[in-house]
């Protein structure tokens, strides 16, 4: 277990700080570059190598499925490190993953292989940069200020979702569609940036710093090859001949396992994210597809309507606090995801310039509901799962909610093939509408506020 620097920017909570400001930065830069890729991957994939909707959403699901890989493992090893590090490591890792498809197209040596293994490796790294990051923040602002940063974070996500994909747009019309892939490499390398320029350090129970070598921020262990935090009853050695470390790992995963599992609140919104997953990933999977061949939409104009579209997550970001204080935190996330489940409904029900004006309202309003309610849920989980297990607890929802990210990507490929890009939007809208009976049934339906720490009986 980690703990925030005893400095008085930590201590005291202010978003206003230098480190804050850099992660802010530098996390804005990747989210724009995530959410240009996010459009400019699947029109490499559609323009460029003229791919089927199966291929495209075989890319989807190849981005996500590491959670399913490597999540629980994932969720473990983040426990035992200092967290910036992690991150560090995962941002160039994405970087030089990414700057590799241009560089293979420039070469004519792009093909669809090269496209599922960046976007699966970029998805491993994924997997251990979230961990890291959602464990990380709390001790960056402390736990006072932790809605605040996440509206802040948030709203800078949705902001990139609205910018991103018009930009992915306008660069595929100027420049090609794998310059979008270059961009987000490059907005990689700025994150790097600013993550290495962040001051606080993460301390280790003993009141030493956990990062070894400080000053440059990259070495999570010695030069002799044993991890930088001297605890050896955490597990934290890994080169031990008995086997205790792997011992000790299946047992940290089982710990995170049998707390999602032993506490309602986190079971309920763990399988409710898991089957809206499957829903809302086999809706978006083929978006690119509906709007491109379905109602005639050139690069440009793709871009500018997701690009609305996403704008519907500002809005959310915005009212989050406000919702929160009107009508309490559980009430409210409830009251997210029931406005936002309908409005998908839209999506698909028109045609040409109609069916265009029909799909951005579907996103806005959709996107609305949705960033608003991971805002709550998110600063719940984080104020409410104990710090030291809290990469586990993370790994272990994760891994189902964002395992089921994949399936729906694979699901909303294959059925685009059986039966339709716009027969396959209808069937997932119905899913995600069904999906609020998990809520509706689950404990958090009578409740005004989420709960502020776990029941007696959840706890290890």
């Amino acid at each position: 277990m980690t703990a925030a620097a005893a400095t008085p920017a930590v201590r005291g909570g202010s978003l206003r700080t230098r480190d804050f400001r850099l992660l802010w930065i530098g996390e804005t830069t990747s989210m724009l570059g995530s959410a240009v890729a996010g459009v400019a991957l699947p029109l490499v994939a559609v323009v460029t190598l003229r791919a089927g909707t199966f291929s495209v959403g075989l890319l989807t699901a190849a981005a996500w499925l590491p959670w399913l890989l490597v999540g629980l493992p994932a969720g473990a090893w983040v426990d035992r490190l200092p967290k910036r590090p992690v991150m560090l490591a995962c941002n160039t890792v994405s970087m030089a993953v990414f700057a590799s498809v241009p560089v293979a197209a420039w070469s004519g040596a792009l093909t669809m292989a090269h496209l599922l293994a960046a976007a699966t490796a970029g998805g491993v790294a994924k997997v251990f940069f979230t961990l890291a990051y959602r464990a990380y923040l709390p001790t960056l602002v402390g736990g006072e200020r932790l809605l605040a940063a996440n509206t802040r974070l948030q709203g800078s996500e949705s902001a990139a979702q609205v910018a991103g994909p018009g930009l992915a747009g306008l660069l595929a019309q100027g420049f090609g569609a794998v310059s979008g892939v270059l961009a987000d490499a490059v907005s990689f390398g700025v994150a790097v940036l600013c993550l290495r320029s962040i001051r606080t350090r993460e301390t280790s129970r003993d009141g030493t710093a956990s990062e070894a070598r400080p000053r440059d921020g990259m070495n999570e262990t010695r030069r002799d090859g044993t991890a930088s935090e001297a605890h050896p009853r955490d597990g934290v050695n890994g080169t031990r001949r008995d086997g205790t470390a792997r011992r000790r790992l299946r047992a940290e995963i089982r710990d995170g396992l049998r707390f999602v599992v032993g506490d309602p609140y986190l079971r309920t919104l763990t399988v409710f994210s898991a089957l809206s997953n499957i829903a809302l990933m086999g809706y978006q999977s083929i978006q690119v597809v509906f709007l491109a061949r379905n109602l005639g939409a050139q690069p440009g104009q793709v871009g500018a309507v997701l690009a609305l579209a996403g704008a519907g997550g500002l809005l959310g970001a915005a009212l989050a606090g406000r919702i929160a204080a009107r009508f309490g935190t559980a009430r409210g996330f409830l009251l997210c995801e029931a406005f936002a489940a309908p409005m998908l409904l839209l999506g698909p029900a028109g045609s040409g310039g109609t069916g265009l004006v029909f799909f951005t309202a579907a996103g806005f309003g959709a996107g609305a509901g949705i960033v608003a309610s991971n805002i709550l849920t998110g600063t719940f989980r984080q104020r409410y799962c104990p710090a030291e297990m809290f990469g586990r607890i993370t790994a272990s929802t994760s891994a189902l909610n964002y395992g089921a990210i994949p399936l729906g990507g694979l699901l909303g490929g294959v059925l685009g093939e059986a039966v339709g890009v716009r027969g396959t939007m209808w069937l997932m809208a119905a899913v995600q509408l069904l999906s609020l009976t998990v809520l509706l049934l689950g404990p958090l339906r009578p409740l005004r506020d989420f709960p502020a720490r776990p029941p007696a009986r959840s706890l290890p």
